[in-house]
């Protein structure tokens, strides 16, 4: 798989370091999911242009490990819309060592809700309402 094949738009990218190992010194899948979630909320907001929390990780699959300096490039795209809610589907690709081979290690899907100021699920802005920047997620 080349990386022109990752569906969504490039949403963080970073760099996986020795402290983020597990026992048998490749990358914890907790820090993995852990920034996937992170990818996941930041386009989840945009669409939601406001807070949003993650209240369901729908599917999560482990493809290939991540090794210590691996760069992580998270993909996003908003999968499905509810009236309150969506699925964001999230694909991790590294590029190995920083300069080698890129591949598709993980990919999930993270059901976020939006709320309002004081906590409550409040209703996502029709896609007409929202700004470019957010239109290219959906």
């Amino acid at each position: 798989m080349k990386e022109e094949d990752a569906v969504g738009k490039l949403t963080t990218r970073t760099l996986a370091m020795p402290s983020d190992t597990n026992a048998a010194g490749d990358i914890f899948g907790g820090w993995v999911l852990s920034q996937m979630d992170i990818a996941a909320g930041i386009c989840a907001g945009q669409r939601a242009q406001g807070r949003v929390v993650t209240v369901a990780v729908e599917s999560m699959s482990f493809i290939r490990a991540v090794k210590v300096g691996d760069i992580l490039g998270l993909y996003t795209h908003v999968a499905e819309l509810g009236n309150t809610s969506m699925v964001v589907n999230v694909e991790a690709w590294v590029r190995r060592n920083r300069i080698g081979l890129r591949e598709k290690v993980t990919e999930g899907r993270f059901k976020f809700v939006a709320l309002d100021e004081n906590g409550k699920s409040t209703p996502l802005p029709a896609e007409e309402d929202l700004p470019d920047y957010a239109r290219e997620s959906i």
